[in-house]
């Protein structure tokens, strides 16, 4: 009995005993409630660290790639940069193309603009002179509204034509990449000679005395095979 049923009993309130038990059973569920739900989020983790270590084991088997030609670094840089090369003359003829086009688009619209020109100044005389003629006035306000349509055009067309310069301009960024890459393809070339030379000896390997394949005191039982052996030089060799 607890000191607070002893004072609720000393006070003669059996209904706050009572009352009492019942928040104190309260509290034990609401306890037990916490700790089930604390046991099953501890589980849930377990298990999802269970998969995410069963995943990294996947892939670490999967390690090291086979040097394939899909997976030699230096020959899929090398794809890159010839690729990115070809795609981006390819670009440049595209956009030179368009870029004449608006160049004689201007030219045409110049002659047009000097054409409605022509014709406004013509028609404002024709108008004052025969105020009466309603057909003179007509032409000269249809020239001066194309007149206008004319000169927007022509803004339009040098507008895209500096945008198409703006173009050209950032395309050079693409040459300058691919200058990065090909310093990084020299790097690694050049670590790649460097490793060989420092691994180098001066028995040929076909005339080294063969490795034992299982030494007393090894904790493993996997022996690799000559064939697996041999495959791996092979592919360092290359």
């Amino acid at each position: 009995m607890t000191q607070e049923e002893l004072d609720a009993l000393m006070s003669g309130g059996m209904d706050d005993i009572h009352e009492l038990e019942d928040e104190v059973t309260e509290e034990e569920s609401v306890e037990e409630n916490l700790a089930s739900k604390i046991e099953e989020e501890v589980e849930e983790e377990s298990k999802e660290d269970e998969v995410s270590s069963e995943n990294e084991d996947e892939t670490a088997h999967q390690l090291p790639m086979p040097a394939t030609n899909e997976n030699k670094m230096v020959h899929q840089l090398d794809e890159v940069t010839k690729e990115s090369e070809e795609k981006a003359s390819e670009i440049f003829d595209i956009i030179e193309g368009i870029s004449n086009d608006l160049m004689e688009k201007e030219g045409n619209s110049q002659r047009v603009i000097e054409a409605l020109v022509s014709n406004i100044e013509l028609f404002k005389n024709l108008n004052i002179k025969f105020p009466d003629v309603a057909a003179f006035k007509t032409q000269l306000e249809i020239n001066e509204a194309a007149l206008l349509d004319a000169n927007e055009e022509l803004v339009t067309l040098q507008t895209s034509g500096d945008s198409i310069m703006s173009i050209m301009d950032i395309m050079q960024y693409q040459d300058i990449h691919r200058q990065k890459i090909e310093r990084v393809i020299n790097v690694m070339r050049a670590l790649s000679r460097y490793m060989n030379t420092l691994f180098e000896g001066k028995i040929d390997d076909d005339k080294r005395v063969s490795s034992a394949q299982h030494i007393a005191g090894d904790s493993h039982t996997d022996i690799a095979s000559t064939d697996d052996i041999e495959a791996l030089l092979a592919q360092f060799g290359q």
